[in-house]
């Protein structure tokens, strides 16, 4: 099993006419993905590399009925694209595009939330989705990382590759990779992604890899507590980060002693979770568990 993307998994992309758009595009494709079609407003009836093209998502729907949406336009555009994919009726959307004002993302949220409650988003500004030898969604290098048992959650891109190659190589797998993006209003949580590892019966152990700045982390130490009975494995970036400093992401910044990597760490550890200090003291933890356990079948 995995999560959210799969084999049943019917793509099809904002923006595949773009540079960036086609390029990974056409390597979710190249991955296994099934790519069914784009849109680009203006340039319906071309093609890409075989990929049909459509001028709206409702267009791309009722031809070739994504499930899935990637939205890889600029950010002026990408939040009516998000709530253009949802009203024609696709189930998840994972929207990369990074840089999407604010105010545009809270308009996205409160209206998938009012008017279109069966629609999962995941994003703005985040890597994708990565289910290792079945379906890539997304820009998440899909070389680094191989079919398993571990369950990635992350708001950084780059961490979650580091962590994830570092399990690859100690011969562990994992089941599928989210990241859930950085930005102050993301369309799916922590919690989200823990409620579906937790019912995945291919998940055995899952890690969480949070940042300063906002509660998520906190929510989720609650969450975990009360609803996972899997073990998590979680870092934290940003110990060395100085107060009232933005780092990365537009989400990732401390006010006071909120929001610190400090005070995310004690409330996930309260809770019984393991927070490694560095991506690679993650993995180490994550493999000690693994091999401790008589029920992990996959290396």
């Amino acid at each position: 099993m995995a999560v959210l993307v799969d084999n049943d998994t019917r793509l099809a992309v904002a923006g595949i006419t773009g540079r960036e758009g086609s390029f990974h595009a056409l390597n979710n494709r190249r991955y296994g993905t099934n790519l069914v079609g784009g849109v680009t407003p203006g340039k319906g009836g071309q093609d890409v590399e075989g990929v049909p093209v459509f001028d709206s998502w409702a267009d791309a729907m009722q031809a070739t009925q994504p499930n899935t949406a990637m939205i890889f336009v600029p950010p002026r555009f990408a939040a009516d694209s998000i709530l253009e994919a949802a009203a024609a009726g696709v189930s998840l959307i994972i929207a990369i595009t990074e840089g999407i004002p604010a105010h545009d993302e809270l308009r996205v949220y409160n209206t998938l939330k009012r008017d279109h409650p069966g629609t999962r988003l995941v994003g703005p500004n985040c890597p994708g989705i990565l289910s290792p030898g079945k379906a890539s969604v997304g820009i998440i290098p899909a070389s680094f990382f191989t079919p398993g048992n571990v369950g990635v959650v992350s708001r950084s891109g780059t961490l979650t590759y580091q962590i994830g190659n570092e399990i690859a190589q100690a011969g562990f797998g994992c089941s599928s990779i989210v990241g859930i993006g950085g930005d102050p209003v993301p369309g799916s949580s922590f919690v989200d992604i823990l409620e579906l590892f937790q019912a995945d019966e291919e998940t055995e152990l899952i890690v969480l890899s949070g940042e300063i700045g906002g509660s998520a982390e906190e929510e989720a130490a609650e969450y975990i507590a009360e609803s996972v009975t899997k073990p998590v494995v979680a870092y934290i970036a940003g110990f060395t980060a100085p107060p009232g400093k933005q780092m990365g992401h537009a989400g990732a910044i401390v006010s006071g002693s909120a929001g610190t990597a400090a005070a995310k760490a004690r409330a996930l550890e309260a809770k019984g979770v393991r927070v490694g200090r560095t991506p690679t003291e993650v993995a180490e933890i994550a493999v000690q568990m693994l091999g401790a356990s008589s029920s992990s079948p996959v290396r």
